[in-house]
């Protein structure tokens, strides 16, 4: 009965902070329905917040730089070849000044191939639709010594594209949990 139980009770943290999430109604000040399932690992008090207000005012302290890069009338060839993707993708990390440690691709049927490299620092991932020339890149990277911006202007160059949409997130530590402590 006791695995029962609590086997539905995570079935119903799931589902309602799904639900929450799908209609805009999570909010950082929720505690969490199970806190012995889910305390928020490391995190001291920090589902305790009540000015969230303090979560939307921009920090000083930055901890990475997220880009997102869609890639117009692509090189279909290009797009749907997987060895090219881990080459560039690689090529993309090593030129970041990032730390890759893991490439994983997967390539499908007709078309398409999704990439993701998996950094010291983060993450890049490439996801390709060849027969409208599109590929959606994510290049995120953390720290002071990497330059994710020049991952991107690489990948736009080697798939060829022709039009691009480029946004750059600078990823920032909200002041109301900055000076919360986080324990590995």
């Amino acid at each position: 009965m006791g695995t029962k139980l609590t086997i539905n009770a995570i079935r119903f943290f799931w589902l309602k902070l799904l639900v929450g999430y799908c209609m805009n109604d999570f909010r950082i000040d929720m505690e969490p329905f199970f806190p012995e399932l889910h305390p928020n690992p490391g995190w001291h008090d920090s589902y305790k917040l009540n000015d969230t207000e303090s979560l939307h005012t921009i920090s000083s302290k930055n901890i990475g730089r997220h880009c997102i890069l869609e890639l117009f009338q692509c090189d279909h060839t290009k797009l749907n070849d997987e060895a090219f993707i881990r080459t560039t993708i690689t090529a993309s990390a090593k030129i970041a000044g990032a730390t890759l440690i893991n490439l994983v691709t997967h390539s499908f049927k007709p078309q398409g191939v999704t990439g993701l490299a998996l950094l010291a620092e983060s993450h890049i991932s490439i996801h390709t639709w060849p027969e409208i020339g599109y590929a959606a890149i994510d290049v995120f990277t953390c720290g002071d010594h990497t330059m994710p911006e020049k991952a991107c202007k690489l990948l736009a160059k080697d798939f060829f594209a022709k039009h691009i949409s480029f946004k750059n997130i600078a990823r920032e530590i909200p002041i109301g949990i900055q000076t919360l402590h986080r324990e590995p």
